[in-house]
């Protein structure tokens, strides 16, 4: 037998206020005061209440949801920026819908129009890019989109990265000052921007400090390709003696490779460094020296930039660059001056 929902009606009978004051206490941002807030509340509890969000979307022209795409939850630092997310979103009063897709346009497309479907308040793309025929159909349909962590070289669209070049020349930088001589670098896939712009801030401090890589090789994010490109960097012989890996992700691959294929020490004979900082690379089993990518921040510029764009439908948009932290730990040899981290 079906038990019926206590109703709005109910609870402010309980409460002896009336129903608009019973949906305005559930409404993130409106003014109602401390006493009638708790009698509602407590009214609400008693009787089992639960607003209906459905119809207060229809009411309001919002849904309180935001929609998040990404490409995947391998590379542990979606997983973390997703949970930061979440509880962001959480905290302003929304709720969010999690879809996957790959790179492929066509199926990054079809996924929005579903989130297009849903009716929700805005979008965020972590990991995935987007048309530009469906960029403009967001616009003319007046839903946000934010980019998190991939950068696209339009100036229509706004985005939260970490400041990706300045970062790549830090890690060369930090090799250098340590002495090392055969530098390679596993890159990031270079058909998005944040593996370019880690590769090009790595290259360009090389140049700088007049000298060139040991090897450049893309390895598209991937641990396996990774470890094939390892393996590869050391098949006629002598190989690097360090390595800039483009995140964490493929540096795990990198370490394990050549501890446990090859039986090389890290960091006697390679140092590695990473890029994102990820729970993972202060596990003892790692040690990995990395360029953190601050998460938090991150999320927060984001929730921030698309709240904004929801309260004004012409913000001025932009594109949020945050500062990478060199992360010292036990899989590099370190210049004198640098000081291990915690």
């Amino acid at each position: 037998m079906r038990v019926s929902r206590t109703t709005a009606a109910e609870v402010a009978k309980l409460a002896g206020v009336s129903q608009p004051t019973v949906s305005r206490v559930f409404m993130q941002g409106s003014k109602v005061s401390a006493d009638k807030q708790r009698r509602v509340r407590e009214a609400a509890l008693k009787l089992g209440y639960r607003p209906n969000t459905l119809a207060r979307s229809l009411n309001t022209g919002r849904s309180r949801t935001i929609g998040i795409v990404l490409a995947y939850l391998k590379n542990p630092f979606y997983t973390e920026a997703l949970e930061k997310l979440s509880s962001e979103f959480h905290e302003h009063g929304y709720h969010i819908m999690t879809f996957f897709a790959s790179n492929l346009t066509d199926e990054v497309d079809g996924v929005v129009e579903d989130l297009l479907a849903h009716q929700v308040d805005g979008i965020i793309l972590a990991s995935v890019s987007v048309s530009s025929e469906l960029t403009k159909r967001l616009q003319d349909h007046g839903i946000p989109l934010v980019l998190f962590n991939r950068g696209q070289e339009n100036p229509n669209l706004a985005s939260v990265t970490a400041a990706n070049f300045e970062g790549g020349r830090v890690a060369a930088r930090f090799l250098l000052a340590g002495g090392h001589k055969r530098i390679a670098h596993i890159a990031g896939w270079q058909k998005s921007l944040n593996g370019r712009e880690r590769q090009a801030g790595f290259l360009a401090e090389m140049s700088a400090q007049g000298t060139e890589p040991f090897h450049v090789v893309d390895c598209e994010y991937s641990r396996v390709i990774a470890r094939k490109a390892t393996l590869g960097l050391f098949e006629k012989g002598c190989g690097p003696d360090s390595i800039f890996v483009g995140n964490d992700h493929m540096a795990f691959a990198v370490l394990e490779t050549l501890k446990h294929e090859l039986g090389l020490d890290v960091p006697g004979d390679v140092s590695v460094i990473g890029y994102d900082d990820v729970a993972m690379a202060a596990w003892k089993t790692f040690d990995l020296t990395t360029m953190r990518q601050p998460a938090n921040r991150m999320a927060e510029a984001t929730v921030r930039m698309l709240l904004s764009m929801i309260d004004d439908p012409e913000p001025s948009l932009g594109r949020i660059e945050i500062e990478s932290q060199l992360i010292v730990r036990g899989s590099t040899r370190n210049p004198p001056d640098w000081q291990r981290d915690p």
